[in-house]
């Protein structure tokens, strides 16, 4: 154990890629309880059942949640504090990549479904989660009131190629870093810390397949490391941010990208 989390963390997205890798990251490192939501079911419980087998005596509540529908996410909350009692650290790393076309040849539907999910979503997640918090007894100067990382993407401080075409996703990621800036401004004073992480290239099952098949070489090229990185090296990464070690980090975005955006 590294880290010695306490508490109870909060999970979007934790069916699968970077939230399903934190998760078993934050229960190897002691957090008490867990509270993963994903719009998908099936995954939800596939990956509960995981956790409950590595860690018998860990808490996992799943709760299958649209991130971008309001009553939903406030459901998924109000449900974790009534089984849990609070929540001190939320990750918020629901996500999808979009369809692949430029601005002119763009549907507003297909601009639309990028940002209710990739920004509403990670918003109405972040804005029930500062409510929440603000509401909690301080757990100490290191811990504060509670800790929220939302996972943006180095295309939250930068741009692809323009033959990438996926001007959403980066709009998208772009806001995520700019609110988690403004909220961490806003309510650091109240002992909440707030920051983003930026992933480089990730073998997820969103990027699964073409680095399968080798499409995305070109652009591991452009990366000193020359490869993508694994869901578990993002999630150490938002291990730190929600440990006591990064106690005086607030408003940050932490780029980890193998050095793409140098």
């Amino acid at each position: 154990m590294v880290y010695e989390l306490k508490g109870t963390a909060f999970i979007t997205g934790g069916g699968s890629g970077i939230g399903k890798s934190t998760a078993f990251a934050f229960a190897q490192n002691g957090i008490q309880g867990l509270v993963l939501v994903d719009i998908n079911a099936t995954v939800l419980e596939g990956t509960r059942d995981e956790l409950k087998t590595r860690y018998p005596k860990l808490e996992v509540l799943i709760i299958a949640t649209d991130v971008a529908n309001e009553a939903s996410v406030d459901s998924a909350v109000n449900a974790a504090v009534e089984k849990f009692g609070r929540v001190d650290i939320a990750i918020n790393s629901a996500g999808i990549s979009g369809v692949v076309k430029k601005s002119a040849d763009m549907d507003l539907k297909d601009w639309q479904k990028v940002i209710d999910v990739n920004q509403t979503g990670v918003w109405l997640c972040q804005r029930a989660m500062i409510r929440q918090m603000l509401k909690q007894e301080s757990s100490g100067p290191r811990e504060g009131r509670g800790v929220i990382v939302n996972v943006s993407s180095m295309y939250g401080v930068t741009c692809p190629p323009p033959e990438f075409a996926i001007g959403p996703y980066v709009a998208s990621k772009h806001a995520v870093v700019a609110f988690t800036k403004f909220d961490a401004k806003t309510y650091g004073p109240h002992g909440i810390r707030i920051n983003a992480i930026c992933p480089g290239y990730v073998d997820t099952p969103i990027l699964g397949n073409a680095l399968k098949a080798g499409h995305m070489q070109p652009e591991l090229e452009k990366t000193p490391l020359r490869r993508a990185a694994q869901v578990e090296e993002i999630a150490d990464s938002i291990l730190f941010l929600v440990s006591p070690r990064s106690s005086f980090m607030c408003g940050a975005a932490l780029v980890v990208d193998g050095g793409y955006s140098l």
